[in-house]
């Protein structure tokens, strides 16, 4: 049980880091702020320590759709393979 959560947050990581930095192109201080957490908070997300609550995923759906941003919930569990665009 504890190795699929350790592989759940390592996906949850890279897709969140993946998400901040090439879908939404923000600084660590920028996402907390649309997702409604502190920058600590999306540290530990890209770290793996933590995962992105259903609340938080939504905030961070709908400013990809207010920012006009083509988006699939696919985002948050599978992060692209290293070069690939969003």
């Amino acid at each position: 049980m504890r190795n699929i959560q350790i592989q759940i947050l390592s996906v949850a990581m890279n897709a969140i880091t993946h998400i901040r930095k090439k879908v939404f192109r923000l600084t660590q201080q920028e996402f907390a702020g649309i997702a409604g957490v502190q920058q600590s908070m999306v540290s530990r997300w890209e770290n793996g320590h933590a995962a992105p609550t259903l609340d938080e995923m939504q905030r961070i759906r709908e400013a990809a759709a207010a920012r006009k941003i083509r988006w699939s919930d696919k985002l948050f569990f599978e992060a692209p393979a290293e070069g690939q665009a969003a």
